[in-house]
């Protein structure tokens, strides 16, 4: 006899095969491992040379704006800077107008590690997306750019 509370084997099997959740999660980790691996020489994940590029800005930029630009909250963010500041590659200081607020840069150091990275990333991102038929990395990037948009508030 089976439990009321029990999820059928069918439903296990149609989330498994429809969950975009999952699906975007299995390809990201994926995604992932292969560039820290590509970055391991240098001493960085791939999660760090993301961030890295987005602090690489003409001014630097403020925390909420880092955060949000990368989908994380503030204590996630201000956590993943932690070994970068450790490392010398980015310092965190005060906002030069609003003392309440921080911004963070790119070191000498941060920008020389960021310039010996992209050739790295280069070749890997050419590499994967090789794996890709024509055109479905184009439509990958806006499929994911369409769901990472926040929802819009329905009136």
């Amino acid at each position: 006899m089976s439990n009321p509370a029990d999820v059928s084997r069918a439903t296990t099997l149609h989330v498994r095969d429809h969950c975009l959740c999952l699906h975007v999660q299995r390809a990201a980790r994926a995604l992932a491992r292969r560039f820290d691996e590509a970055f391991r020489p240098l001493g960085l994940t791939n999660g760090q040379f993301s961030l890295m590029m987005a602090l690489n800005q003409p001014e630097p930029p403020p925390m909420g704006r880092i955060a949000a630009f990368l989908a994380m909250d503030r204590t996630t963010l201000t956590a993943a800077l932690k070994p970068l500041e450790r490392r010398g590659l980015v310092e965190v200081r005060p906002h030069p107008t609003d003392r309440r607020s921080r911004v963070m840069a790119l070191t000498p150091a941060g920008r020389a590690l960021l310039a010996e990275a992209v050739p790295i990333w280069t070749r890997t991102h050419r590499e994967m997306e090789a794996t890709l038929a024509e055109g479905e990395a184009d439509r990958l990037r806006a499929a994911l750019a369409s769901l990472a948009e926040p929802p819009r508030a329905t009136h």
